[in-house]
């Protein structure tokens, strides 16, 4: 748990992932075609997977990846940030926590 909150502190958007994850890598590309650089953490390259899953799980993910945390609050998982990104929520979220320049 430890872990999970200093890479969520470190920066203002963290999306643990794994590499193997389809919903994992559209959620990077999305970041990315915002023009957000993520801190992007692939758990299943660290031997402490299983811990940070179930860290992930009691902070509230509905599945441990992707877990996206923004401005330090988890966000959500793929469902989650979709929605958001097609209210125009996302950007807001983005903006605010100066992790995208307001356009």
């Amino acid at each position: 748990m430890d872990k999970v909150k200093r890479l969520v502190a470190e920066r203002s958007v963290v999306i643990f992932s794994k590499s193997s994850c389809c919903l994992s890598y559209a959620v990077n590309i999305l970041f990315g075609e915002l023009g957000v650089n993520p801190l992007v953490y692939e758990i299943d390259q660290d031997p402490d997977c299983r811990e940070i899953e179930k860290a992930l799980m009691r902070l509230g993910c509905n599945a441990p990846v992707p877990a996206v945390f923004i401005g330090g609050k988890l966000v959500g998982s793929t469902n989650e940030i979709m929605s958001h990104h097609l209210s125009g929520d996302l950007t807001k979220m983005l903006v605010q926590s100066h992790a995208l320049n307001k356009y």
